[in-house]
């Protein structure tokens, strides 16, 4: 066995240690500890943990041909599939003084089974706290997403927080999602209770296939149901962006949640085109490629981890 090979065992086990759920600050420490003596490693875990967060990544066929040009259309078109990895994978897991924090960077999915047998995937650039308590388990959500998979326990409510935004249920899977003007909560089984600590009079429940967003004014928004919808605003959880009738201006938010290189629109009309597709979340190149095709915008990339979507000659001519 080669010296690569001896440590890619090592970090097989070390990611097989993470996903028991059972991490301790002692295996944080001995984690970090191993991850010093050469830098070799933390690359090795970052592949493994890759292959353990999004098996379909792995498995399923590595390259999936990009559709042909000609089939780009302004709507209804399905964007490139084009292969590579979902997310450079690393969390900074700490314990902290009270709960579990965790920190998730930029371009990183990570899926962590919790104490009570409920299991979170955490979405890109995401920190957050864990509480598990005799009578409570709660989420203190700081920035980010993730999404939840409840393990029944009528006597422990299970509780997401992110600023007066409150989310409770009880065997069920919803996401949570910090947003500039307030928390979204999306629900994909069972029934999830939402409500503002700044008026806990005003109280929704929210069932499966719809959404709320409790605002910073305490109101809450209530959208009925579209599961289509929010199985396409969790596509994260497969390493996807699904597009249907997103604006560019939307569209180029969520990949610049995943990637250090960023969409640029400056042109408000560019940024207001609608645009269809389904598209890996570390595919920006191949996004914008294809909003080149179908739209016949200009893409500029003479700047280091830019990208800048410009109006096309052929756009000019419409106006």
């Amino acid at each position: 066995m080669s010296p690569r090979e001896q440590i890619a065992g090592e970090a097989a086990q070390w990611v097989a240690r993470m996903d028991a759920g059972d991490w301790s600050a002692q295996d944080e420490a001995d984690l970090q500890a191993w991850l010093a003596v050469d830098p070799i490693r933390q690359g090795l875990l970052l592949q493994t943990h890759a292959a353990w967060l999004m098996p379909d990544a792995i498995s399923a066929p590595e390259v999936i041909p990009a559709p042909s040009p000609a089939i780009w259309k302004r709507r209804s078109v399905l964007g490139g599939l084009v292969a590579a990895s979902g997310a450079a994978v690393l969390a900074s897991r700490f314990m902290m003084a009270q709960g579990q924090a965790y920190v998730t960077q930029l371009g990183e999915i990570r899926r962590v089974p919790l104490g009570d047998g409920s299991v979170m995937t955490i979405n890109s650039d995401t920190e957050l706290k864990v509480h598990l308590a005799k009578h409570m388990r709660q989420i203190e959500l700081a920035q980010g997403e993730a999404w939840f998979e409840v393990a029944k326990d009528a006597a422990r409510p299970f509780v997401v927080a992110s600023g007066n935004a409150r989310a409770r249920a009880v065997g069920t899977a919803f996401s949570v999602r910090k947003r500039e003007g307030g928390v979204e909560v999306l629900v994909t089984e069972g029934i999830v209770e939402t409500w503002s600590d700044a008026d806990s009079g005003q109280r929704v429940r929210v069932v499966a296939g719809e959404r709320a967003l409790i605002s910073e004014r305490a109101v809450v928004h209530y959208q009925a149901s579209e599961t289509a919808s929010v199985d396409r605003a969790l596509a994260w959880r497969n390493g996807m962006i699904d597009l249907n009738g997103t604006t560019l201006r939307d569209a180029a938010e969520e990949f610049n949640r995943y990637n250090q290189c960023q969409i640029v629109i400056a042109d408000p009309n560019v940024a207001a085109e609608q645009f269809d597709g389904l598209f890996r979340i570390s595919d920006p190149e191949g996004f914008a490629e294809a909003l080149k095709t179908s739209l016949g915008v200009s893409v500029n990339t003479s700047e280091p981890n830019v990208i800048r979507i410009e109006r096309g000659s052929d756009m000019q001519n419409k106006t």
